[in-house]
């Protein structure tokens, strides 16, 4: 089955072909690019853009997002997306505050895992077995969990031990601890795409949902599994925005964006929205991308405006490009 998977024909592709394919080269293109510009910019601003403190803000700052773009990736390679996400971090960081608060630091990661995990599958079923379509399934989804938030909570909550707070700001050398927790989350689900059953699954569904199935592929089953992974790593970013605040914010997911930020970066590392193509090291070029442009922002002391606007032109010319290489071939 696994042979017959790693060579199942999507779009005249192979899917090794697919798995191989990674068109993650631009977006760290443009990473070099956008480096030397702050470097020069920084310079002439009178600051030191490579500065250890700089380097490991803008690794501290990334962690978050990078986390939950790397399950936002693999829900969109399946065909899908998540919109869930940012209010799902928000409900997770409160579960995690408020039960180390009551029962300690184990308890409350299991609790965070399950209540991600059981979102996630209410996503999956919602799209696969209801046939909701995955915007207005994981739309859906966070209104609920906000309706939760706003009538539970009116502000922090909860109280996360000292111990657990290493999380968000300790560090092994220059890197901080959340980096390589994001690093170690990355690397699993690259090996889960590219050394997997089910990562081969992933890019046949996205790639062909209905070649697929007629392959032997049980598609539905793929979107939850995607879903439920995409909801844990919110939730594990959940408990990393707990761990730097020291209590749990019902706005913490939201006031970041986190939602349509994560898709941004999915796009930026050049995996395609329709599924089938991409992974995530592209993913991780993109959030540092987005990091790096956030850290020379707030260098020149450019308003929040005139952020959105800087990063709505680069996902728009990011998009353009990809359209007109997909077009060349």
């Amino acid at each position: 089955m696994t042979q017959q998977l790693q060579t199942l024909p999507v779009k005249g592709f192979s899917l090794r072909g697919l798995a191989a394919d990674s068109p993650a080269r631009p977006v760290f293109v443009a990473l070099g690019a956008v480096l030397i510009v702050a470097w020069v910019l920084f310079s002439f601003d009178g600051g030191q853009f490579f500065s250890q403190s700089n380097i490991v803000g803008i690794q501290q700052r990334s962690a978050a997002l990078g986390i939950v773009a790397v399950g936002q990736t693999l829900a969109i390679l399946a065909g899908s997306l998540d919109l869930s996400v940012a209010f799902l971090m928000s409900l997770s960081s409160l579960v995690a505050a408020e039960t180390m608060a009551a029962y300690g630091v184990l308890p409350a990661i299991g609790a965070v895992l399950v209540v991600s995990a059981l979102t996630g599958l209410v996503n999956g079923v919602a799209i696969t077995a209801l046939k909701v379509h995955a915007f207005i399934a994981t739309l859906g989804t966070s209104l609920i969990v906000k309706g939760i938030l706003e009538y539970r909570y009116d502000g922090p909550a909860g109280r996360v031990p000292e111990s657990f707070q290493y999380l968000g700001y300790d560090r092994v050398g220059p890197v901080p601890v959340s980096a390589l927790l994001w690093l170690a989350i990355a690397a699993a689900a690259w090996f889960l795409l590219r050394r997997t059953p089910l990562g081969y699954r992933v890019y046949a569904v996205g790639g062909g949902p209905e070649v697929a199935r007629l392959s032997g592929v049980r598609t539905d089953r793929v979107i939850v599994a995607t879903h439920v992974l995409c909801s844990l790593t919110a939730g594990i970013a959940g408990l990393l925005l707990a761990a730097r605040l020291g209590a749990g914010a019902p706005t913490v997911g939201t006031d970041g964006g986190y939602d349509l930020e994560s898709i941004a970066a999915v796009v930026l590392g050049g995996t395609a929205l329709a599924g089938g193509k991409g992974g995530v090291a592209g993913t991780v070029g993109g959030v540092l991308l987005l990091a790096v442009l956030d850290s020379v922002f707030n260098q020149l002391e450019i308003d929040s405006f005139a952020k959105d606007v800087v990063r709505g032109l680069v996902l728009v010319a990011a998009l353009a490009i990809y359209a007109r290489r997909r077009r060349a071939r």
